[in-house]
């Protein structure tokens, strides 16, 4: 094999890590945080679109009230999407 051909392979490799794979560990990173800091109060948002405010939080599970009939739902923490209300539609 040619030296040039291998170091564009490695340059290429290089690329792929910092715009690819960097970017994503640090985004799992940030909602595992996200996840295990929640706590009792917040207002979270699920994958599935369901707004409420956390009443119970587990190791596996989160508890929230989704309305002012107070009807909780159950889901584990890897559902919840975001904390605090979304006030708009993402783009």
């Amino acid at each position: 094999m040619d030296p040039t051909m291998i170091i564009m392979i490695v340059v290429m490799v290089g690329i792929f890590y910092f715009f690819m794979i960097r970017p994503e560990s640090k985004k799992k990173k940030k909602l595992a945080e996200m996840r295990n800091s929640l706590s009792i109060g917040d207002t979270i948002t699920t994958i599935g679109g369901i707004i409420g405010k956390v009443v119970a939080v587990d190791t596996e599970k989160v508890t929230f009230e989704t309305s002012e009939d107070r009807v909780r739902v159950q889901v584990t923490k890897w559902a919840v999407s975001t904390v605090g209300k979304a006030t708009e539609e993402p783009k």
